[in-house]
């Protein structure tokens, strides 16, 4: 299996506060990956510093064996990898059809079209609502319409950051079934996030963070069976 990212002993402060401790962890291609950790245990700000918006003090990030250490966050959706994150963050006044043409800004023109049509085959709802303005969508429409946009760069890598929160369990379970289909369709996936019972059902592999630092890491069905993760994570 080809590693599609790769980041080793990174260190990422915010000011004199050490948030990222030495963490190293790899994504095969086609894989489905997921972080997983109480909150401030330093999940999102690993996305957001792979993603370009955070530069580590140390450390190294390659994605498809070529160094994105000090990449502008711009830069890496052209090379091939697209952050979705956290709380959606879409453009409210601007409508659903529009939100996803701000998704595909590195891509040829030419191209929208029919990854817009792939990105409704995904989520038909998002069709429905074109023309509708983002901001008076549900929450789990605004997810929905996150993850398309994100798509709309036709990534090889799509990082989601907490795309459960805030969502009744009914919607989870749709989403995540939509990640699921996403990865089969050939988008390899970093998953982060607080549902772990969710999280580690749907994963090939995953890393435990606490307070900055991988303290466990295995497939998501031995995590899900592991003494020390159902107690902290999974009530169990």
């Amino acid at each position: 299996m080809n590693t599609v990212l790769k980041c080793e002993n990174l260190h990422v402060y915010y000011g004199s506060i050490h948030a990222i401790k030495g963490v190293s962890f790899e994504v095969g291609e086609g894989e489905i990956v997921t972080l997983i950790g109480a909150n401030g245990a330093g999940k999102s700000t690993t996305l957001n510093t792979v993603g370009g918006l955070l530069r580590p003090r140390e450390g190294m990030i390659e994605f498809e064996g070529k160094s994105i250490l000090g990449v502008a966050p711009h830069k890496v959706v052209s090379e091939g990898m697209a952050l979705c994150p956290e709380g959606r963050r879409v453009f409210a006044q601007l409508s659903v059809k529009e939100n996803l043409e701000m998704g595909a800004y590195t891509r040829p023109a030419s191209e929208i079209p029919e990854t817009l049509e792939k990105v409704y085959e995904h989520f038909p709802r998002l069709k429905e609502r074109e023309n509708q303005m983002a901001g008076t969508l549900s929450g789990g429409e605004q997810q929905m319409l996150a993850m398309g946009r994100a798509l709309m760069s036709k990534p090889r890598l799509m990082m989601l950051d907490e795309p459960s929160m805030g969502l009744a369990p009914i919607l989870v379970d749709q989403i995540f079934e939509i990640i699921q289909a996403l990865n089969k369709a050939g988008t390899t996936i970093l998953l982060v996030e607080q549902n772990a019972q969710m999280a580690l059902s749907i994963a090939d592999r995953a890393y435990v963070l606490e307070t900055g630092r991988i303290v466990n890491t295995g497939t998501g069905k031995d995590l899900l069976n592991d003494d020390s993760v159902r107690k902290a994570y999974l009530g169990g």
